[in-house]
């Protein structure tokens, strides 16, 4: 029987993209009129994923969402947005929080299932949050950062009655048989659920 091939990890995926490159102002814009729905969040923008980098669900009807995954996109905010977008990646999360000034994209539903975790069973109970950095560069994790993901993870913990520990609150590589290790040693868990409780 021949052995399955390894999938590459959801790293290579946000760095191997040649198109990556296309600066931020070249993405393809909404057509004119078309409708745009509001986030979940409302401090977010709604910037899709592509609808064949997720699955459709209905949660919490469906899967419980019991946990928050953290994670680090090791690439810039505008080309882990391009790779969300881009059909042939099969990878997402549900939101992006950009370095420099906390601003907050929107890219699958809650509802949905993200592919984040290299998991199923993690995918389909948690919402996945990607922030723009590398784990071997702490400079990317900015006050604001840690303030506006702190925001948004407080609010998802309540509205999905998810303790703000870090037992329900996990790093990638916290994921169970993941290669992973974002956040990454820099990243400040104390700091972060601090600010998560405090919100």
């Amino acid at each position: 029987m021949e052995r399955a091939r390894p999938r590459p990890s959801r790293r290579r995926l946000l760095q191997g993209t040649a198109l990556a490159a296309v600066p931020y102002v070249l993405l393809p814009e909404r057509p004119a009129g078309a409708h745009v729905p509001a986030p979940d969040y409302p401090p977010a923008v709604w910037r899709p994923a592509s609808t064949a980098n997720y699955t459709v669900a209905d949660r919490p009807t469906t899967h419980q969402v019991d946990r928050v995954i953290i994670h680090v996109t090791q690439t810039t905010y505008p080309k882990t947005l391009f790779v969300f977008e881009n059909p042939t990646k099969k990878v997402s999360a549900h939101y992006v929080v950009r370095s420099g000034d906390g601003h907050t994209s929107q890219c699958v539903r809650e509802a949905d299932i993200a592919w984040h975790a290299g998991d199923w069973d993690n995918n389909a109970r948690s919402i996945g949050i990607e922030h723009e950095g590398w784990v071997d560069e702490p400079g990317f994790f900015t006050g604001v950062l840690y303030e506006k993901s702190a925001l948004l993870t407080a609010a998802i913990c309540e509205k999905y009655g998810i303790p703000k520990d870090r037992e329900h609150i996990i790093g990638h590589y916290e994921v169970p048989g993941t290669d992973h290790t974002d956040p990454g040693p820099y990243w400040d868990w104390s700091r972060y659920i601090r600010l998560v409780n405090s919100a």
